[in-house]
């Protein structure tokens, strides 16, 4: 995305030298490094992140309701953010540093920007044509050497929606899930930048999409190859990942030991990296037997999984999610679409958070992304109804401190603390009122969307010139 065609001139000078897609001369280890490290160094990240933040001023928002997005609520609140991150959060009496640009959010409320964990935009962007379907390799089941960021089309006009009618600032790009190792996901910051490592989350850890259910079985089993069943998704699984752990003994043998380098297998270079816990593991899954499946073969490999998507029966298992650590990244009232989503109910958010389980709000679907508050009011209500009394600071936990956590970005973004990434929401009344939408929208502190500014609103570079979008009257 990027801003109108007037903001690009009014901010051509300010955003010079500030572009987020500036590369490294080489993503490669220096000669002469040891084979270890030189793996370590390619394996992390061949394709860096050249993230920058764009620039901001020194803000305080005063006078507004705010949500810290870890279950903290200050009324008559005060956020300083200055230099890209939050510098104070407090009630009226925080101190505001001379110089800074005053906002009144008296009758506003002021939380973390959201973070959805599943999204599929810029694979399946907008317009949603054949040409523009790059999320599934569906050619074999396990393909864990494909990463999404491949496939990532900046242009998308979806982030920019999501960003001005979501307030979403940031996202997790996973492929889909027709396969059972589908291959890495990607964090990307929601910001306009003409590449996708301009929009990579600096330092996030990769995920490995995994796929159990339906999907797998009915992609392949049509094709009469394995998987066809549900215990062919498992037993396929099982191999895989027993081929991950003699592909990781070798590597840590030559490591230890030196002798003759092993040969690199891509595949099996994600999936190693999940076994030494540097990759997230985020499991599509529906029914509530499948889940503890694959929990007990996460126990059986040695890997954590961080949520389950979907899981519309993870209140069944709520206990054992709380147990195991793991997430159920969750749609508020999706249920019923397939025989494995049957039966879904829709107090399933509320349950699992009553539980002591780590509840996340999530998309899966570019129209929903940009409600995902409104998504969240509906699960609230839902679990209200049923006598589950969640406080609404409370709820903001779903769509940022949790999602940010199962992704491994909790200590740098997802609440509103000193130190953290100034990824902040200005809402124009309560944001779990459907009259509700973002009124300004920072990204690192950066004012990316001012809904009173007609230079801050910004659109994709495929849509400027058409009707209604830029300059074009």
């Amino acid at each position: 995305m990027r801003f109108s065609l007037g903001a690009v001139a009014a901010s051509a000078a300010l955003l010079a030298g500030c572009t987020n897609d500036e590369r490294p001369a080489s993503a490669s280890a220096p000669p002469g490094q040891p084979a270890a490290e030189r793996r370590a160094a390619v394996n992390k990240d061949p394709f860096p992140s050249t993230y920058r933040a764009y620039p901001g001023t020194l803000t305080a928002i005063t006078g507004a309701t705010v949500f810290d997005g870890e279950g903290g609520r200050i009324e008559n609140g005060t956020v300083v953010i200055a230099d890209g991150v939050v510098r104070a959060v407090g009630g009226a009496d925080v101190a505001i540093p001379e110089g800074a640009t005053r906002i009144d959010g008296a009758g506003k409320w002021v939380t973390p920007g959201i973070i959805d964990i599943h999204s599929h935009l810029g694979d399946y962007p907008s317009p949603s044509v054949e040409a523009h379907q790059d999320g599934n390799e569906i050619t074999g089941p396990v393909r864990p050497e494909v990463w999404a960021e491949h496939s990532v089309w900046p242009q998308d006009p979806g982030f920019s929606r999501a960003l001005t009618n979501g307030g979403v600032t940031s996202l997790h790009v996973l492929p889909g899930s027709a396969n059972l190792f589908g291959g890495r996901g990607v964090t990307l910051k929601n910001v306009y930048a003409r590449t996708m490592q301009g929009m990579k989350f600096p330092g996030a850890p990769y995920s490995l999409k995994m796929a159990c259910g339906e999907n797998p079985k009915r992609v392949y089993g049509g094709r009469n190859q394995m998987p066809g069943s549900r215990m062919a998704n498992v037993a396929l699984m099982r191999q895989t990942w027993a081929r991950a752990q003699e592909y990781k003994r070798r590597w840590d043998k030559y490591e230890r030991d030196g002798g003759e380098q092993p040969g690199r297998d891509l595949a099996m270079e994600t999936l190693s990296g999940v076994l030494a816990g540097e990759i997230t593991v985020q499991n599509h899954c529906y029914r509530a037997d499948e889940m503890a499946n694959i929990l007990d073969m996460a126990r059986e490999f040695g890997y954590k999984v961080a949520a389950f998507h979907h899981a519309v029966e993870a209140y069944k298992i709520a206990d054992l999610l709380k147990a195991n650590g793991t997430c159920g990244a969750l749609w508020a009232d999706w249920w019923g679409f397939k025989m494995e989503a049957y039966d879904g109910i829709n107090e399933n958010i509320p349950f699992v958070h009553n539980a002591g389980a780590c509840a996340i709000v999530h998309s899966d679907d570019p129209n929903g992304i940009q409600r995902l508050n409104q998504e969240a009011a509906k699960a609230l209500a839902y679990g209200r109804k049923a006598g589950i009394q969640i406080s609404d600071e409370t709820a903001w936990t779903w769509l940022s401190y949790n999602p940010a956590k199962a992704l491994g970005i909790a200590e740098r973004t997802g609440s509103l603390r000193t130190g953290k990434m100034a990824d902040v929401v200005l809402w124009n009344g309560n944001p779990f009122s459907v009259y509700t939408r973002p009124e300004r929208v920072w990204v690192d502190g950066a004012l990316m969307y001012d809904s009173a500014d007609p230079n801050r609103r910004p659109v994709s570079d495929f849509e400027l010139g058409q009707p209604g979008e830029g300059d074009v009257k």
